[in-house]
């Protein structure tokens, strides 16, 4: 991962064009910069690893631009179940319930990301606690769309047994 200035980054990623993100969706521009400023932003190549398996889970990622694929792992297996594209968040679920990564990230196209540490998270809540509420319901909501996903999925291999 290489990282990118945020202006270098805006030129890429407009502001508009954020703020129609899924996870950035209804924040202030105020608190976007916030992010943008406190966060790390990232330019990823294509099959380029994000975190692996067992990695420490104190961040996570907003994509800005690109696609990164998530591989599961369980019982030795390792399975792709999630494509996160522009506006999507990767790593979330590790951050907020507090444990080491369960899978590998991988770029599947040369992409660019915004990293939220935990303390940036924090930092996010005291100083931006309304748009703070919007984000989590926002993050919630991407874990919902998520959850859902993996359940059809798990229907389609079932039926097909």
């Amino acid at each position: 991962m290489t990282p990118i200035s945020k202006a270098e980054f805006i030129q890429l990623v407009p502001l508009e064009q954020l703020r129609s993100a899924s996870i950035l969706g209804a924040i202030s521009e105020d608190a976007i910069e916030f992010l943008l400023e406190r966060g790390c932003i990232h330019r990823v190549q294509k099959r380029e690893k994000i975190f692996g398996y067992g990695d420490r889970g104190n961040t996570f990622y907003i994509v800005g631009q690109g696609q990164i694929d998530f591989y599961k792992h369980h019982n030795g297996e390792s399975l792709l179940t999630r494509e996160a594209t522009f506006g999507n968040e990767l790593g979330f679920v590790s951050m907020i319930a507090l444990h080491d990564r369960t899978g590998e990230a991988y770029a599947h196209e040369d992409s660019l990301l915004i990293e939220i540490s935990s303390d940036v998270f924090a930092s996010f809540h005291e100083e931006f606690p309304f748009d703070f509420g919007i984000i989590t319901l926002n993050l919630a909501r991407d874990m919902a769309r998520t959850l859902r996903s993996l359940a059809n999925s798990l229907v389609d291999v079932s039926s097909r047994l």
